[in-house]
């Protein structure tokens, strides 16, 4: 993310009080930062939105728990080509694990009212405590079914049968992985957007990277970028113009000809994003 972009976010948050001046949407240069990894901290849930087309097929979210887990260890001091060993710690904290799972539950009760919590409990002791805050919190949550699944089975289980899912709550390299697994067999990353959620500021864009192999060739699957915007628009109040960049993306998309070259067609970036504005009503 351009440093721009990250001293943006909570400057205006400071200038003003409401909700919509949190929000970014610009992604770009190397992370890792200082910055980036301090504004990270503030936005604990990414959310990445899995669909196809019907929701009596593929439609489900996975919800990622972004400031803790096995990549919380990535800012340590790293060996260098003579050490002996290397070694990265899973930090599980009662706050994050709790704050993740309450965010999981609450997107499931707009859904429908399912979460499933992917973990390696029979192995790694965080798991089994990430599981077991994971059970405190379903306590509160009656209304709402929860299960639990390992996550090599969920491995599978998005392969063979993922429209059984609907909400889905992980560690943050277990969620990094799933995300890309879930974004495949919706079509790719061209079609998987995301957000990363904190208390008081919102990060939207969508899962894939920047693609610089295929930069000015106009060729690149627009529909992320939009459904990313759709996802804002959810989080900023407006969930009418949300549901209307949905339907019209969902309407271009059902004929088979509009296509972007990632999923087997030949039409334009610009071609394609023309096609979705000109079908919202």
């Amino acid at each position: 993310m351009k440093p721009r972009s990250l001293s943006i976010i909570p400057r205006t948050d400071r200038i003003s009080t409401r909700r919509t001046s949190g929000v970014g949407t610009e992604a770009d240069g190397p992370a890792g930062s200082a910055v980036e990894n301090d504004l990270l901290q503030k936005l604990h849930a990414n959310i990445a939105n899995v669909y196809l087309g019907d929701p009596r097929a593929i439609d489900l979210l996975l919800v990622r728990e972004n400031t803790e887990g096995l990549f919380s260890s990535r800012l340590d001091p790293q060996p260098d080509g003579r050490a002996s060993e290397a070694r990265d710690t899973m930090l599980i904290t009662r706050r994050g694990a709790a704050r993740i799972a309450r965010a999981a539950f609450l997107e499931a009760r707009k859904r429908r009212r399912r979460v499933t919590l992917v973990d390696k409990a029979n192995v790694l002791p965080s798991m089994a405590f990430f599981r077991a805050v994971f059970d405190e919190v379903a306590a509160s949550f009656p209304d709402v079914e929860a299960d639990r699944v390992y996550v090599d089975a969920m491995a599978l289980y998005l392969v063979q049968r993922p429209e059984q899912f609907d909400v889905v709550v992980t560690e943050n390299m277990f969620g990094d992985i799933l995300s890309d697994l879930a974004a495949g067999i919706v079509g790719g990353m061209g079609m998987a957007p995301s957000a990363d959620i904190g208390d008081q500021y919102a990060v939207f864009q969508p899962s894939h990277g920047t693609a610089p192999d295929i930069a000015g060739r106009g060729i690149a699957n627009p529909v992320a970028t939009i459904l990313s915007a759709a996802m804002m628009l959810d989080w900023l109040g407006e969930p009418a113009a949300a549901r209307a960049i949905e339907r019209a993306t969902r309407t271009v998309l059902a004929n088979p000809e509009n296509r972007t070259a990632d999923l087997g067609g030949a039409l334009s970036t610009h071609a394609l994003g023309a096609l979705i504005a000109s079908a919202i009503d």
